[in-house]
């Protein structure tokens, strides 16, 4: 176990002097990251409103048959 926090130790060690090497500006995604995300989820929302609307307008009921199955003619051809 003390093998373990040792070589994290030294992994952090070693990674530290590379993290400042990096440029903050490249490594967030700043104000374009934020205007592509909320031009996305500006789209989403609306077509999830969109498929609510039309999900609304749909008729689930089914209808009924005006004439019973037994009455329809046999035209004398084979479905098999």
């Amino acid at each position: 176990m003390a093998d373990m926090s040792a070589s994290a130790s030294l992994a952090l060690t070693h990674l530290v002097p590379l993290a400042k090497e990096f440029d903050e500006d490249k490594v967030t995604p700043g104000v374009l990251g934020f205007i592509v995300f909320a031009a996305l989820a500006l789209a989403v929302w609306g077509l999830m409103k969109s498929m609510n609307r039309h999900m609304g307008r749909v008729n689930f009921a089914e209808a009924d048959d005006q004439q019973p199955d037994a009455v329809t003619p046999d035209t004398g051809k084979s479905t098999a």
